[in-house]
């Protein structure tokens, strides 16, 4: 029950743009105790189905610039294939702590970054 939990948890904020990670990925290490290179592992798959139901929403509701897929896409693919590679060469240890300092600063970020609407 605590996986769908978690699940139902990500997906919605998945939905929202956010990322399902960073739900899923704190929620499998410190609940489950699943290793950290193991829970960023299971977050890439199920982003996989997530990703599509909400790219299939936004198409119809025409909330996608196609000019800048192409350079988004190739970056992406590029970032993965770099980040894939350091992530599997670093110890959990670092792994956790370069995660959590990220979210943090999209924390940071987020709270700061918004300006009120009028």
């Amino acid at each position: 029950m605590i996986f769908f939990a978690i699940g139902l948890a990500a997906g919605i904020i998945g939905g929202m743009g956010i990322g399902g990670g960073t739900i899923m990925i704190p929620a499998l290490t410190i609940f489950l105790n699943v290793t950290q290179h193991t829970s960023q592992s299971i977050n890439l798959i199920t982003f996989i189905p997530m990703a599509v139901v909400a790219l299939i929403i936004h198409i119809r509701q025409r909330n996608i610039t196609i000019k800048y897929l192409l350079p988004l896409i190739t970056g992406g693919i590029l970032g993965s294939v770099a980040g894939s590679y350091l992530a599997i060469s670093l110890s959990t240890i670092i792994l956790k702590r370069i995660f959590a300092i990220f979210l943090l600063i999209m924390g940071i970020y987020e709270i700061f970054s918004k300006t009120p609407k009028q």
